[in-house]
């Protein structure tokens, strides 16, 4: 079954509400948790509003959508049926649940709700386009051909409607109309991975074309060169064009990209015995077998080694294995027949005698050609059964001396809508963008890196009052609260902040603990009015106007139109840089209480970068760096900005100095960068 891919945010705005403003709070905070990928939390708030008011349509559909990134497919789908009962014009949770039926492996459910979703968007790019996937892995190539031909009429410029139609139409064995396919693709889209790999997977499995093969894999691997799949397909292509040599890099290299891939270390130890190198052969057979311990293969594998080099006690050992599960392999009585006969040990014979009789039975069935020549020991054989794949098993049926690959190069992947879902806080590791605003947080995630937390003297000073709940932490990247005790701790805290308040003279920490407590919590708006109550009762604390700044730049952030955040040319709004214009006057007012607060002038930094204010960005990052000389997610930034800027030199200097400090992301973009 492919994962399927996709990404909603746009149709998070799609419900009209007429409910009370609680539940429209509660709802809103739990989409500003779905928005920064706090699925578990938002959940939560979903929770409270289904218990309050179950007939609402938002919650059910808002809390399956959180569900199904969760990868809960099952309880996606029950939330989006329970959301299409109680409002059956919601298109969005059609899709949705076709979605989630499609990871189930429900194809024709999946169809049903797409084919209703259409019914009300005749031409929507993503649903069009999973339902001829539906379609093809429901093996109705017919309709899905209908689908694609659809899809693209609508859409003529949608590159991966033709890659899906070409992986269609080679599963109907239609090579030419597929590569056809591919080649219109490249054309609308020359850094298109999958049409690479697919035009691979041609040359290679109808063409047997190595070197075009080879051609296409340089180029994916160029596009996405953190692939460990990736190389190891080329090492499969070179190992076919007799470049030995280039393979063995490709799968060394692999292994530095993921040190766990089964493939990769299983495909080097076979070509390590292809060049007789059978003491590094075996280490990585010993490491497969860790990792898979009924890899027979590896163990026959491993047992011929053993007696090459004459370590036959651990070969008999191996091979004892092997036959224990697989009785009727021949050639494994073979070889044990040898390793006995060379240890001079009993029952040598009638290890010879069975291969022999089972030779001959498989021979009689047509599963052998001829019987086993001693002198080509280690030309690898292949098992009857394969106990380790049962889903494949032709798989046991071939040589074990062929490299394993990738068994599929490329998936095409659903959609789900637009791409916007993904947050901002949480962005894949490969994504190159500025190091974020640090903030003060009850929750750090410690590294071998970085154990503890950064240092700002206000917060120190505070938190030696003790006069509030928690223990104050900076970090500039917060844990990710999925605890649900924990998160009811912060709902608890607030209700005692709000009893305390109601009985008490009102304090300028009180206020600002609830809204530590809202920050947490994700609900922007009263975090921002309680800040403002602790400002106007304590016009001089600072960390309260350093974290106001930061609840403002969340609610900027904030699901919201694209309409409303940029124009047409990809910059901010003017409203949204009047908003902005709030978050730099909070930071301005800390760096005049404490000039000598990096953090404050790195914060400030970051906003003017995203105003695409690049020089007074630079002059930010500057001053936080004559205050903090070893602040490495400041020169990070620096260095970003540098390269914004043109600035070759200046930003490799800066990114060498970040890396140096432990900003990991420095090397990914020096290293981009200088090719």
């Amino acid at each position: 079954m492919r994962n399927i891919i996709f990404a909603l945010f746009s149709v998070l705005g799609i419900f009209a509400s007429h409910a009370q403003i609680n539940t429209d709070q509660v709802i809103q905070i739990g989409r500003n948790a779905l928005y920064f990928e706090d699925y578990i939390l938002s959940i939560q708030y979903f929770n409270q509003v289904i218990a309050a008011k179950p007939y609402l349509a938002q919650p059910y559909f808002y809390r399956a959508l959180a569900k199904l990134n969760l990868d809960d497919y099952k309880g996606a789908e029950t939330d989006a049926s329970m959301a299409i009962e109680r409002n059956p014009f919601i298109t969005d949770a059609y899709e949705l649940r076709g979605v989630a039926r499609q990871n189930l492996g429900l194809d024709s459910l999946a169809i049903e709700d797409y084919s209703h979703a259409l019914t009300l968007l005749p031409e929507n790019k993503g649903i069009l386009y999973n339902l001829a996937l539906a379609q093809e892995s429901y093996k109705d190539y017919e309709n899905a051909e209908k689908s694609f031909s659809q899809l693209l009429k609508a859409h003529p410029g949608f590159d991966g409607g033709y890659l899906g139609r070409a992986k269609l139409r080679l599963e109907k064995k239609d090579t030419v109309n597929a590569l056809t396919d591919i080649e219109k693709a490249l054309e609308l889209n020359k850094n298109s991975v999958n049409a690479y790999l697919l035009r691979a997977d041609i040359a290679i499995h109808k063409n047997q074309d190595y070197n075009q093969a080879l051609s296409d894999m340089d180029e994916a691997i160029k596009l996405q060169p953190r692939e460990a799949g990736y190389f190891i397909n080329r090492a499969f292509i070179r190992y076919r064009l007799d470049d030995y040599y280039g393979a063995m890099s490709d799968y060394d290299y692999a292994l530095q990209l993921e040190p766990t891939n089964f493939v990769a270390v299983y495909n080097r130890a076979l070509l390590r015995m292809e060049v007789h190198d059978y003491n590094k052969a075996i280490d990585d057979l010993s490491q497969v077998l860790a990792m898979r311990p009924m890899e027979y293969r590896a163990l026959f594998n491993r047992a011929m080694l053993y007696r090459e080099i004459g370590d036959l006690r651990n070969a008999l050992a191996d091979i004892d294995r092997v036959i224990e599960s697989i009785p009727n392999f021949a050639l494994a009585h073979y070889l044990r027949y040898d390793i006995k006969h060379s240890m001079g040990a009993r029952g040598a014979q009638s290890d010879l005698d069975k291969s022999i009789a089972v030779a001959k039975q498989q021979k009689a069935r047509g599963g052998m050609k001829d019987l086993i020549d001693p002198s080509r020991l280690l030309d690898r054989a292949t098992p009857a059964e394969d106990t380790f794949n049962p889903d494949s098993q032709d798989a046991v049926m071939q040589q074990f001396s062929t490299l394993l690959t990738v068994s599929d190069n490329a998936t095409v992947d659903e959609e789900y809508n637009n791409k916007s879902i993904r947050g901002r806080i949480q962005d894949q590791s490969a994504t190159i963008e500025l190091e974020p605003m640090f903030t003060v947080t009850y929750y750090t995630a410690p590294t071998e890196l970085k154990p503890t937390g950064d240092y700002i003297r206000e917060v120190d000073e505070l938190n030696r009052t003790k006069a509030l709940r928690y223990l104050l932490q900076v970090t500039n990247h917060e844990y990710n609260l999925t605890d649900p005790t924990e998160i009811n701790k912060h709902f608890q805290s607030i209700d005692y902040y709000n009893s305390y308040l109601a009985t008490h003279t009102p304090r300028a920490v009180d206020y600002f603990g609830r809204a530590m407590d809202q920050l947490t919590l994700k609900n922007y708006p009263a975090a921002i009015a309680d800040l403002d109550k602790a400002i106007k009762a304590a016009p001089d604390f600072t960390v309260a106007y350093l974290m106001r700044a930061v609840a403002r730049s969340r609610q900027i952030l904030s699901p919201k139109s694209e309409a409303d955040t940029k124009s047409a040319a990809g910059l901010p709004t003017l409203s949204v840089k009047a908003e902005y214009q709030q978050v730099l006057a909070d930071l301005d007012q800390v760096i005049k209480l404490s000039p000598t607060m990096a953090v404050a002038y790195f914060n400030k930094g970051v906003i003017l970068a995203g105003l695409q204010d690049y020089t007074s960005a630079l002059n930010a990052f500057s001053q936080a760096i004559e205050r903090k000389p070893d602040f490495g997610e400041a020169f990070y930034n620096r260095g970003y900005v540098y390269f914004q800027l043109g600035n070759r030199a200046a930003g490799s200097a800066d990114l060498s100095k970040a890396g140096e400090l432990g900003i990991v992301p420095s090397y990914n973009l020096l290293k981009r960068m200088s090719r």
